[in-house]
């Protein structure tokens, strides 16, 4: 489906193979989850809260997603080299812009409200995309075990 990347370009300005590459590459890393039981456990765990907490798992689920993202492309450009100039500006504006607040300020909110946030903060989700570039290091990607504050 097209659709979002379409609407990525149209309406959020957002461009560059590289910022939909990413955006697969984050969909995978949800794949990659699964493989790994990470995501089972967390939509276990979802089950059993109210909707406030169920969100803050959600939006570790996603961080990480993004962290395997920055993974891939850590290792796609070592292998072969393909990252180009601005490459990496078009992820970071891309991971920015679909950030929970951002997308709330987009909305209309008067005031950001982090207890609905089901993704991450642009901030946040720039980071564990960065790490993941930088490091290439799956063992440095885990967002559930961390406080809250250093998401």
């Amino acid at each position: 489906d097209l659709d979002f990347f379409n609407e990525m370009q149209q309406s959020m300005g957002i461009k560059g193979d590289f910022a939909c590459a990413y955006v697969i590459a984050h969909e995978v890393g949800h794949h990659v989850q699964n493989l790994l039981g990470t995501l089972g456990e967390a939509h276990q765990k979802m089950a059993r809260m109210d909707k406030t907490e169920s969100n803050k798992v959600s939006v570790r689920i996603e961080l990480q997603a993004d962290f395997y993202a920055g993974v891939w492309g850590h290792y796609e450009n070592k292998m072969f080299g393909s990252l180009e100039d601005g490459d990496l500006e078009e992820a970071i504006n891309a991971a920015q812009k679909i950030g929970d607040d951002y997308l709330q300020r987009q909305a209309g909110y008067r005031q950001v409200q982090s207890d609905l946030f089901t993704h991450g903060t642009s901030q946040q989700r720039m980071r564990w995309l960065k790490k993941g570039l930088q490091t290439g290091d799956l063992n440095q990607g885990d967002t559930f075990s961390i406080p809250e504050s250093q998401l």
